[in-house]
């Protein structure tokens, strides 16, 4: 049973889904002590932090490396996002931090992150955890491969971040029951693999437009799959309170990632609002938010 074969209602849950907080399993705090045996850093702990499970990170690893034929030049690392307005995304910290240890991940200037095998922190079923609170911040999967044009994604990329993001439980959730519907869309209907997936990927900068392109063939997205599809009514406002895409829903995108007409080696081309402001932002449909979540 594929995800395109659910009700209309299903595949709008499955929107919220892939775009709002953390399982509610996975935002305990779990402070420590560092370990003599790994590197450590003592940190101020955040009260009711953003996190994720070290050891379902670790799954979507292995999973990368089980479908690197999908992208098998790109590498795979993980992205931290502004959900609200107002969320500082200077001076992140970013740790391990199990019962019993802490350790550091160095975090690069674009937000991005690799994450280490440490055997202690997988016993202690570890939170990777940035000194920010709960609902502030988004995390993505993020695979490219070098050497592409300008404004260009690889389409076997983005499928592969969509099987991996959700193998480390990035997909978010404020509401419990949508996590474990999530869980189960997951695990039981292959969802990356559907003919019209509701997985939220996040452009560098506002949209235009995207376009496929491959052997020839070229065909730009109906703007249905821009803006979380809030002018066509894929996601309604008020979902929108739930998403973590409300302050960049100018950036956001689906794809057809089941349409396997398009080969992974299909060029995603982006059109951004400032290559020509004044035209495309009065073409651009309505997609103002009201923030009603506090950090």
């Amino acid at each position: 049973m594929k995800l395109f074969c659910l009700p209309r209602a299903a595949a709008h849950i499955a929107i919220v889904l892939t775009s709002t907080a953390a399982y509610a399993d996975e935002s305990q705090e779990k402070a420590g002590t560092a370990a003599d045996a790994v590197p450590t850093i003592t940190v101020s702990s955040t009260r009711d932090p953003v996190d994720k499970s070290y050891r379902k990170m670790l799954k979507g690893m292995d999973l990368f490396e089980q479908k690197h034929s999908m992208a098998p030049k790109a590498s795979l690392r993980y992205k931290l996002l502004p959900r609200q307005r107002d969320t500082n995304m200077d001076g992140i910290v970013l740790k391990i931090v199990g019962n019993s240890i802490t350790i550091p991940v160095p975090l690069a200037a674009d937000r991005t992150f690799t994450l280490e095998r440490h055997q202690q922190a997988q016993d202690e079923d570890a939170s990777v955890m940035p000194n920010r609170k709960a609902n502030s911040m988004t995390w993505r999967t993020e695979i490219r491969t070098p050497g592409l044009p300008p404004h260009t994604r690889r389409l076997g990329d983005l499928r592969l971040e969509c099987h991996v993001g959700m193998e480390a439980g990035l997909i978010s959730n404020t509401r419990p029951v949508f996590g474990q519907i999530a869980n189960f869309l997951q695990r039981m209907l292959n969802f990356c693999e559907g003919s019209d997936v509701p997985y939220l990927f996040f452009a560098e900068r506002p949209l235009f437009g995207v376009t496929l392109i491959a052997d020839g063939r070229k065909e730009t997205l109906s703007v249905d799959e821009l803006y979380a599809g809030i002018g066509r009514g894929r996601i309604s406002q008020a979902d929108l309170a739930y998403c973590d895409c409300q302050v960049l829903l100018d950036r956001t995108y689906f794809l057809p990632l089941g349409d396997r007409s398009w080969p992974d080696d299909t060029l995603v081309e982006f059109e951004y609002m400032d290559d020509d402001t004044d035209r495309k932002a009065a073409a651009a449909p309505a997609i103002g938010v009201t923030n009603r979540e506090p950090r």
